[in-house]
Formats: C-alpha cells, sequence, structure tokens
C-alpha cells in the first residue's frame, strides 16, 4: 500500500491556467538574470514562450506581484517553449488577486 500524495506533473497539469502577458527577470544559479516571457500561469507553475538555454530541471526565482519571490524549476522542454513548477503552491485568495493584476483585461479572466 502507498502512503503519502502520489502527485505526477500529468495531474499538476490539470489546474486552471490563466493567459497572460508578463515579462520578468529570472535568477539562475549558473546563467544570472534572464529575461522570460510568461505566457500562462497556474497555481502550481507557469510557461514561457521564449525558453532559449534552459533545460528541464533548471531552477529559477521569480518575483511575481502579490507573491513575491518564488522559486520554480523547469519539468519539460519544447521547441522555445519551457512549463514550470513552482516550489510551493500559491494560496488561491493570492492566486486570484495576483490574477487580477497580470490580466486587467477581465474577458481573458476564467469565471470563479
Amino acid at each position: 500500500m502507498s502512503v503519502g500524495a502520489q502527485l505526477s506533473v500529468t495531474d499538476l497539469r490539470r489546474a486552471a491556467r490563466h493567459p497572460v502577458d508578463f515579462p520578468v527577470i529570472a535568477e539562475h544559479q549558473l546563467r544570472g538574470d534572464v529575461k522570460l516571457h510568461i505566457c500562462n500561469i497556474s497555481a502550481h507553475g507557469f510557461m514561457i514562450d521564449d525558453a532559449g538555454e534552459l533545460s528541464r530541471g533548471d531552477r529559477v526565482i521569480i518575483r511575481l506581484p502579490v507573491v513575491g519571490r518564488i522559486e520554480a524549476y523547469v519539468i519539460w522542454t519544447r521547441d522555445e517553449r519551457a512549463g514550470f513548477q513552482f516550489e510551493r503552491i500559491i494560496r488561491m485568495d493570492d492566486f486570484m488577486t495576483m490574477i487580477d493584476t497580470l490580466q486587467p483585461n477581465p474577458r481573458l479572466r476564467r469565471s470563479r
């Protein structure tokens, strides 16, 4: 019998993703400051559309509105895109406030 949560990347991908247009400067341990463009985000992670030389397992620290500094690591890459998982889940109330900040157009926001 298994003990504890058995979460996988596939399970986390079921979380609602919100389209955003948010440039961010990430702190990378080896590459220093790296410019990234977040194109969608969830409470579990985010996707960028300008991955460049990032590869699976790379860790970055970014600063998000409301949430502040948060660490994330690359789960997958494909072409110029990369998916990141946060090192911790963002609280839902903080996440929704952040989405309101990142998506000023109410038509882009998912219904609550």
